[in-house]
């Protein structure tokens, strides 16, 4: 059973970073073909998408139009760990973030559908911009 822990939220200012981290606790999970996404949702709005990759070498990382010039997807195959670094933060970019998991899909095109059963989710992680 996959479980995944995000940590490194927190508050910043209007122009800060932040990197938040994705834990997977079944080991090698990252150095394999699986998806693995970031999503968020704030407060009295939907859950909106952010960035996604194909962990087997980062094929396919896909990012929501917001996300393109200021998120960057990573990951640490040793740490078994994916990554969220935020940067040029904005208010409207507080948000809880999850961390999301499809294990083996038939290919990496799979992970840039947001539409796709994101079958895995972590607790989420707060991010607070502010002004």
């Amino acid at each position: 059973q996959l479980q995944l822990v995000e940590s490194g939220g927190g508050s910043v200012q209007t122009g800060g970073s932040l990197t938040l981290s994705c834990q997977a606790s079944v080991p090698g999970y990252t150095a394999k073909g699986n998806c693995m996404g970031w999503f968020r949702q704030a407060p009295g709005k939907e859950r909106e998408s952010v960035a996604s990759v194909y962990t087997y070498k980062m094929q396919r990382p896909t990012y929501s139009s917001f996300a393109k010039a200021r998120f960057v997807i990573s990951k640490n195959d040793a740490e078994n760990m994916v990554y969220l670094q935020m940067s040029d933060l904005k208010p409207e970019d507080t948000a809880t973030y999850y961390c999301a998991a499809i294990t083996a899909p038939p290919g990496p095109w799979v992970c840039g559908d947001w539409d796709a059963q994101w079958t895995d989710w972590g607790q989420g992680a707060q991010v607070t911009v502010s002004s």
